[in-house]
């Protein structure tokens, strides 16, 4: 079985796609985290459910409670 930490170490410094519970996904580099599974993402762009919008955000923090999955790409 491969513990969250792990896998969030595994994923530093790579391109990311993290599905958050209201739908959004967002893409990015993937750049840090805390013990609470909070995430820092650069160059992040949001997509929403249809996938027929899209914003670009620069760097975000995201709650660890918010995602759902990640996915690398």
């Amino acid at each position: 079985m491969v513990m969250p930490q792990a896998l969030l170490e595994k994923s530093l410094d790579k391109h990311v796609s993290l599905l958050l519970k209201d739908g959004r996904i967002m893409e990015g580099k993937f750049t840090g985290f805390d013990e609470y599974m909070n995430m820092v993402l650069d160059e992040t762009v949001e997509n929403n459910v249809a996938g027929e919008e899209q914003r670009r955000l620069g760097t975000v923090v995201l709650r660890g409670n918010n995602v759902v999955s990640i996915s690398i790409l």
